[in-house]
């Protein structure tokens, strides 16, 4: 790393001491064995030099951060989505945030093994998220289609079916299913299926001859399920100790890509010769649709944080969903934001902090449950809940129920405040001690959640 900045302007207030701090901890880190052989003493000369490092950007991002966006996208003209910006970050401002050398180390780690470079990208993108001005813009360009999703349409308009490796996309009758078929491992989550749901999102939003989205579980081969369909196991925490769990790549581009659209739709762009609206689109640039989910088996973790953005949820009369994090240590993703809103605040604390799972039976779970069936039933329910889905007026009023319900500022200001907390976590010792566990548990039993 150089710590000094490219010199396209003066070194701004407080970078000087950001560059300089950073470099001592560069410099310490080198000198000392990796992160398991390090003594008590090397451990704690380490956390202070990041944190008096961490102190310094902090600092530097209050007072600058609106220019170090503006930097990195050239004014807003460029829609950097948060991988792009962090590794822009990385080669404008060395120091502020990992270098894709560093991260290359920390990716070759287990979780236990790990630097923690990755919560300085924490506070780069809690700053970038709080600011009025950079926020908004970031948050809009993750609404646009991805690189891949593009490159796939034409496919998918013609063939009205895509297979990519965690989930399948058909188009049957004005509907997109999506089916998540991670069938070995219970739809656990991982970075490849996040970016295959983003892409099966935009693909299912993009496409005309699409009206509604159903989101459900395709059938295991899980030795422990086979033959059954299950929703989704939540996070993979044999990935997450393994060190395959990244915070921008998995668990900030989950929450502001493929989820966010579900919400708020997928952004059309502009003609980029006029600067205007595509044509048709002068009343909204984004394209949204209903969505339902269909729960067979559990939703266990991240996959009931998907039923709190879906318009209508049907599960089988023996599924269950349970929000585990705190038990595992981590942040259940945008669910703190939504799970009150929807239950109140003494079940969503019962649920997120005490671990408790709600079976579709019960009352209360009918507060995020529309609709009980019993599994020999699902097809004929499924079929008449996209049916009741199919409108234009459907559009309109979801679009007015979502503003008022989750306006996007306060999003914002959540998934600002959730990229530090989450990258805290995320190294967190109880964390590591507990997917640790998970992991080798896993392995001596094939994974049962």
């Amino acid at each position: 790393m150089t710590a000094s900045l490219p010199p396209r302007e003066a070194a701004p207030t407080g970078w000087t001491a950001l560059a300089e701090a950073a470099r001592r901890v560069e410099e310490l880190l080198a000198a000392l064995p990796e992160p398991g052989a390090r003594t008590p003493q090397q451990r704690a000369a380490v956390a202070a030099a990041q944190d008096t490092a961490r102190s310094h950007r902090v600092r530097f991002l209050d007072e600058h951060v609106d220019t170090v966006y503006d930097r990195l996208t050239e004014g807003r003209t460029a829609n950097l989505r948060i991988g792009e910006l962090v590794e822009a970050a990385a080669k404008e401002y060395p120091g502020l945030v990992p270098s894709e050398d560093q991260l290359a180390v920390e990716r070759g780690r287990p979780q236990a093994a790990k630097e923690g470079h990755e919560i300085d990208q924490g506070v780069f993108l809690r700053a970038v998220l709080r600011s009025s001005t950079a926020g908004p813009h970031l948050v809009d360009a993750m609404l646009r289609p991805t690189a891949r999703a593009r490159d796939l349409l034409p496919e998918f308009l013609r063939d009205g079916v895509v297979q990519l490796e965690a989930v399948r996309l058909e188009r049957v009758d004005g509907v997109a299913h999506v089916t998540l078929c991670r069938g070995d491992r219970l739809n656990a989550e991982d970075g490849r299926q996040v970016d295959d749901m983003e892409t099966a999102v935009d693909l299912a939003l993009l496409d005309p001859g699409v009206r509604v989205g159903l989101l459900r579980g395709g059938v295991m081969t899980h030795p422990r399920y086979q033959g059954r369909r299950v929703f989704s196991a939540g996070i993979n925490l044999k990935e997450l100790s393994s060190g395959g769990i990244s915070l921008v790549g998995f668990l900030l581009r989950r929450e502001l890509g493929y989820i966010n659209k579900m919400v708020r739709g997928v952004h059309t762009g502009t003609d980029p010769d006029t600067g205007s609206d595509a044509p048709g689109r002068w009343h909204t640039p984004l394209v949204e649709k209903p969505w339902v989910a269909a729960v067979d088996g559990f939703a266990i973790g991240g996959g009931a944080q998907l039923l709190l953005v879906c318009d209508h949820v049907l599960a089988a009369s023996d599924a269950y969903l349970s929000l585990p994090a705190a038990q595992e240590g981590i942040i259940p993703g945008a669910a703190n934001f939504r799970l009150g809103r929807q239950v109140g605040p003494r079940l969503s604390r019962q649920v997120v902090l005490g671990g408790r799972r709600l079976w579709a039976t019960e009352p209360e779970a009918r507060l995020l449950i529309d609709e009980v069936a019993e599994p020999r039933d699902m097809d004929a329910a499924i079929d008449r809940a996209v049916s009741r889905l199919d409108g234009d007026a459907v559009l309109a009023n979801r679009r007015m129920l979502n503003l008022a319900e989750e306006p996007p500022d306060a999003f914002r200001a959540y998934l600002a405040e959730f990229a530090l907390q989450q990258s805290l976590r995320i190294y967190g010792e109880d964390v590591i001690r507990k997917v640790g566990r998970f992991a080798a548990g896993a392995a001596r039993t094939a994974g049962a959640p």
